[in-house]
């Protein structure tokens, strides 16, 4: 089997986004690894910092870590150009997980009825992850 599967990088918050995605999406974390319990050379303020962690929610999951300045083996994540694309079937879940996911963010786009039929969205998080909130209404027409 092959999967496409984000992994988002964060400035030392890690762990709090993933408590913050667990309350938005029902969520729950899978595998969890620290700095400290690895072989990787850390300073001690970053031992406790999450090194992997799994986040799986609905049908998949995504994954992440802490940044560690300096490393050369991980990434900032201020300033990304990537959006994760939630589509749903219920529009009353998507505006529920949107006003989860807009706490302490920023709604980039609100959420609307849009020319293709679907009702959209977009949130930056408090964290600076960009969502994209979509949901099929039923109202797009082929046009020929």
């Amino acid at each position: 089997m092959q999967a496409l599967i984000p992994y988002l990088m964060f400035d030392g918050n890690c762990e709090e986004a993933m408590q913050f995605y667990i309350k938005c999406f029902d969520g729950e974390l899978g595998y969890i690894g620290r700095f400290g319990d690895s072989p990787v050379p850390v300073p001690d303020e970053f031992r406790q910092k999450i090194m992997h962690v799994e986040f799986k929610f609905w049908a998949g999951s995504l994954m992440a870590s802490d940044h560690v300045p300096g490393a050369g083996y991980t990434t900032q994540a201020t300033g990304s150009n990537i959006h994760l694309s939630l589509a749903y079937s219920d529009p009353g879940k998507m505006e529920s997980d949107f006003n989860h996911l807009r706490e302490g963010g920023r709604i980039t786009m609100p959420l609307q009825d849009t020319f293709w039929g679907d009702r959209f969205g977009m949130v930056r998080d408090k964290f600076g992850i960009n969502w994209m909130f979509s949901c099929n209404m039923g109202k797009s027409e082929t046009k020929s």
